[in-house]
């Protein structure tokens, strides 16, 4: 049998940081998590999921992660029931979050596009890349425009000599 979740999404506020009676610390939050497709009325849905977190994570999730902050969670669905004030049996489904990674450089405001000098330094979550952001959009500068096209053909000959070759 495969139980296997995961998702990336933002976090609706800030988690919750309990501890049971024996000192063991756990974390619940609640990610939102876009739907990849549109409803009827061109919008796209969102899915509010529970997730619980256990232990040293738990602590880390609470200390780090901030409503806003998008997260990656891997983990399993669990499904727990109980009985309500009411007598009636309630059925809850959470994910059971074995790892949670944060998504988002520290420091960061949530939902902000990544960019800028933000990524330097030892903080930087995606291993160094520095300015890649910014370096990919000087680049995208740098290319020549269809318009401008020095191939196009335009009716003249183009005269290119065997040391202009790559190869």
């Amino acid at each position: 049998m495969i139980n296997r979740v995961i998702l990336v999404g933002r976090l609706t506020k800030d988690p919750d940081l309990r501890y049971t009676p024996n000192g063991v610390p756990v974390a619940t939050f609640t990610l939102a998590v876009n739907r990849t497709f549109s409803n009827q009325q061109g919008e796209r849905e969102t899915d509010f999921i529970n997730c619980v977190v256990w232990r040293r994570q738990a602590e880390n999730a609470a200390n780090y992660l901030k409503k806003g902050n998008l997260a990656g969670v891997d983990g399993r669905i669990q499904t727990r029931n109980y009985e309500g004030q009411d007598g009636k049996r309630v059925y809850v489904t959470e994910v059971l979050a074995e790892s949670v990674q944060f998504l988002e450089p520290k420091g960061s405001s949530s939902g902000e596009r990544m960019g800028g000098n933000q990524y330097g330094g030892n903080d930087n979550p995606f291993g160094g890349q520095g300015n890649r952001s910014q370096n990919q959009n000087q680049r995208k500068d740098s290319y020549t425009k269809i318009d401008d096209d020095p191939f196009s053909n335009d009716g003249q000959t183009i005269d290119i000599s065997d040391d202009d070759l790559p190869f």
